[in-house]
């Protein structure tokens, strides 16, 4: 039987949804060739601002199915101000929520209503503290061997700069972790291709903490 609809997964953008499950199958965990056999289903909303409407974590959480639900969103500048955002959305719903987002992730099972006994995570990139998104955790997998051009790419982004490059400040470590791997062989491959072959680490120590946090959430 297809877990398809016991275990969902909110995510930003069609980045997080390739490359989650190739981090997480370099842990161990089999996916599957298809929607109808991942042991995860996961969904791209196309930004956060349906992730943050409290009508879409309601209808998510009413899913009869459901045990578990996990979402996963891009801290920015403000991971404390994203959490508050995200928390205030899931109140209506399950309103016993702690008021700080733990440092491991969160993981909490709903005590009343709807969603009783289901499980809701939550895991903000890129670890539930400092600011940044996806790209600044992918970041973190930069092999040793390769840290010299990762370095490299903060200087190329200022002279890039100088020389009319439009990119907003917010997004330099998107214009950075591509540049690298335009730099790679063979160059610029997608970010879950990095992973999958091995360019960007999946079994960096700085990957375990969300791989258990996803282990977790999902029993898996």
């Amino acid at each position: 039987m297809s877990l398809t609809r016991e275990r969902r997964l909110l995510v930003e953008g069609d980045d997080d949804k390739r490359v989650v499950p190739y981090l997480l199958e370099a842990h161990g965990i089999v996916w599957g060739e298809s929607r109808s056999e991942a042991v995860v289903d996961i969904e791209a909303y196309g930004g956060i601002e349906r992730i943050l409407d409290e009508d879409v974590i309601a209808a998510e959480l009413k899913v009869n199915r459901l045990k578990a639900l996990g979402i996963l969103i891009d801290a920015n500048g403000d991971p404390k101000s994203r959490w508050r955002q995200l928390r205030n959305a899931c109140l209506p719903s399950v309103p016993e929520l702690p008021e700080t987002l733990p440092e491991e992730g969160l993981i909490h099972v709903c005590q009343s209503g709807f969603a009783a006994d289901k499980r809701i995570g939550v895991w903000i990139f890129p670890d539930n503290r400092m600011e940044g998104v996806l790209e600044t955790f992918l970041a973190r997998l930069v092999p040793s061997r390769l840290e010299a051009l990762w370095e490299w790419t903060d200087d190329l982004s200022d002279e890039a700069r100088t020389k009319g490059a439009p990119f907003k400040e917010q997004h330099r470590i998107k214009a950075r972790i591509h540049s690298w791997l335009a730099f790679q062989d063979p160059p610029g491959r997608q970010l879950h291709n990095a992973i999958m072959e091995r360019t960007l680490d999946p079994e960096s120590q700085s990957a375990k903490p969300f791989v258990r946090w996803f282990r977790e959430l999902y029993g898996v």
